[in-house]
C-alpha cells in the first residue's frame, strides 16, 4: 500500500514570524525504471574501471519511484526535489542475475546524431560484450472501480530497456568514480526508460503531458495522475529469438488515502 504523503513547509517569504502549512499531494505520479542490484561492493576511494562493472552487479528488478509531483513542483524552487521524490518505492517479486540475461545482452539504441561520446572512463573496451539487455517493458493502471467490476488493468505505456541512454555499467562506474561506497545489495536505479512517442512514456506525468491529456481507463474514467485505490502495476519480460523468455514478477502498489493529522 502507498500511503499519500503530507508535508508541512514553511514560507521562505515570511519575514520575522514561522508561517507553517500543512497540504496533501494530489498529482501523485508514477515512474517506471529498471534497478540495479549492487553484488560485491568496493571500499571507500575505490573507483571501478568500466571492464569490472558488472563484477559489482549481482542484477536487475523493476521500481516504482512513486512521485507527489504537486509537492515537488512545489518545493523544487529554489530548494530541489526533495520531499516529493520521497513518497515512496516499490521494487518487483524477482532480482534477474545477469547469468539468466545473457541471452538477452543486445546493443542499446544509438545516440542521437551529435551527440557527445562517452569520456574514456565510461567507454568499455573493444569486443567488449553487448552493454544493453532486450526487455520490454510495460505498465499499467488498475482503478477501485475497474475492480469491482472485474475489468482489466489499462495498458498506458510499452516501451523497451534497449532505449536506455546509459548502460547499467557506465552507470556504476559513473557512481563510484568519486570513490563512493558501494555495499551489497544498494539498489540502484536506471532512471525512466521513455520512447520518442508519448504511448512509449514511461513516467505518467510525461505520458499525460503533465495532466493535459489523461489516459482514458477501461471503465471511463480518466487519469492524469495516479488517483486513491488506483492499482500501478509495472511489468518486464526479457526476449530473444531461441530462448524461454524471463519475467521480472510484477511491480505493483495500490494508492491509499492521507491520513489526517
Amino acid at each position: 500500500m502507498i500511503d499519500v504523503p503530507r508535508v508541512a513547509m514553511t514560507n521562505s517569504a515570511a519575514v520575522c514570524s514561522i508561517d507553517l502549512f500543512c497540504f496533501c499531494a494530489d498529482s501523485r505520479s508514477i515512474s517506471r525504471k529498471p534497478s540495479v542490484i549492487v553484488g560485491p561492493g568496493n571500499t571507500r576511494g575505490e573507483r571501478i574501471p568500466i571492464d569490472d562493472a558488472e563484477e559489482h552487479i549481482f542484477g536487475l528488478t523493476l521500481m516504482n519511484d512513486w512521485s507527489a509531483r504537486d509537492i515537488q513542483f512545489w518545493e523544487s524552487r529554489p530548494l530541489g526535489p526533495f520531499l516529493g521524490k520521497s513518497l515512496s518505492t516499490t521494487l518487483s517479486s524477482w532480482i534477474v542475475t545477469l547469468e539468466a540475461l545473457a541471452p538477452f545482452r543486445t546493443n542499446n539504441e544509438p545516440r542521437p546524431a551529435g551527440d557527445p561520446e562517452p569520456l574514456p572512463y565510461l567507454t568499455p573496451s573493444k569486443g567488449a560484450a553487448p552493454q544493453g539487455f532486450d526487455i520490454a517493458l510495460q505498465a499499467r493502471i488498475l482503478s477501485a472501480e475497474a475492480r469491482k467490476k472485474k475489468l482489466a488493468p489499462t495498458l498506458f505505456t510499452d516501451t523497451n530497456f534497449t532505449r536506455m541512454y546509459w548502460s547499467v555499467n557506465q552507470m556504476l562506474t559513473h557512481h563510484a568514480s568519486n570513490g563512493c561506497v558501494l555495499v551489497s545489495g544498494d539498489v540502484l536505479g536506471t532512471g525512466t526508460v521513455s520512447g520518442p512517442t508519448q504511448e512509449q512514456s514511461a513516467c505518467l506525468v510525461e505520458r499525460t503531458l503533465y495532466g493535459r491529456d489523461p489516459v482514458m481507463l477501461a471503465t471511463g474514467e480518466l487519469r492524469a495522475f495516479v488517483e486513491d485505490g488506483d492499482d500501478v502495476i509495472f511489468t518486464g519480460r526479457a526476449n530473444a529469438r531461441g530462448y524461454r523468455s524471463i519475467g521480472f514478477g510484477e511491480c505493483r502498489g495500490v494508492v491509499t488515502p492521507a491520513e489526517k493529522i
